[in-house]
């Protein structure tokens, strides 16, 4: 690898599958026979809003059941020792990266500890159940709803995230499909930059022909490896 101090590191849904939190894609992606689009749009949302609110609930009860694994406190290592640029940015909605310690985060796609204002856009840390109709304390609306990025809607922080891929020297991608977007066009777009790519998987993403280097495995054994050898560089 080139001389390397600003970092981007993208995960998805595979570095928490090894703690235990359900995917909300592939096989088994299904809850109480919903389709996920049907309790993930502002349509559902509208239509059937205790629906939504429990499907969230019970993901959000169930992070109290899982722990981070050693690809999170991996991540959260390279947070505290890494002295040049770096930042993580989670396609997870789940806390497991910020428990692991880890703080130069973004959630691109909310946050289950977190409800959102369909009014005014205010946030506050929540836990427990959220019912429809619960008020916001800034407006004071009857307008929480879970502060999740639902298809169709735009995800977080993403000038940020284009920013940090402009002057990133690597790219680091993990346990990531390939296939959401705007999160699988984030290799091309870093490698349009000049950084260096590289992907750590259980097995080929629909993007694996875009990185530079591909290895495959558990996170809990790569990312801990892979970490070593970047806080191992002169």
């Amino acid at each position: 690898m080139r001389e390397l101090r600003n970092i981007v590191v993208l995960t998805g849904a595979g570095i928490s599958a090894e703690s235990g939190v359900a995917t909300f894609r592939g096989p088994g992606g299904l809850w109480e026979g919903h389709r996920v689009e049907d309790v993930c749009t502002p349509e559902a949302l509208a239509r059937d809003p205790e629906t939504v609110h429990r499907f969230y609930d019970e993901r959000r009860a169930g992070l109290a059941t899982v722990e981070p694994n050693a690809a999170h406190h991996a991540l959260a290592r390279l947070d505290a020792e890494w002295r040049g640029e770096l930042l993580i940015v989670t396609q997870n909605v789940d806390d497991l990266h910020e428990r692991a310690g880890a703080k130069r985060l973004l959630h691109m796609h909310g946050e289950l500890r977190s409800a959102l204002c369909a009014n005014c856009g205010g946030r506050r840390h929540w836990q427990g159940a959220l019912a429809p109709g619960r008020d916001c304390d800034a407006c004071g609306e009857a307008m929480l709803r879970p502060d999740i990025v639902f298809f169709g809607e735009i995800p977080y922080h993403m000038e940020r995230i284009e920013h940090a891929l402009a002057d990133a020297d690597l790219f680091v991608s993990i346990g990531t499909s390939g296939a959401v977007y705007p999160a699988a066009g984030f290799v091309q777009s870093a490698r349009r930059h000049g950084a260096d790519t590289l992907e750590l998987n259980l097995e080929p993403s629909g993007g694996s022909i875009f990185f530079a280097e591909s290895r495959m495995g558990p996170a809990g054994v790569l990312v801990p490896e892979w970490v070593e050898e970047v806080l191992g560089r002169p």
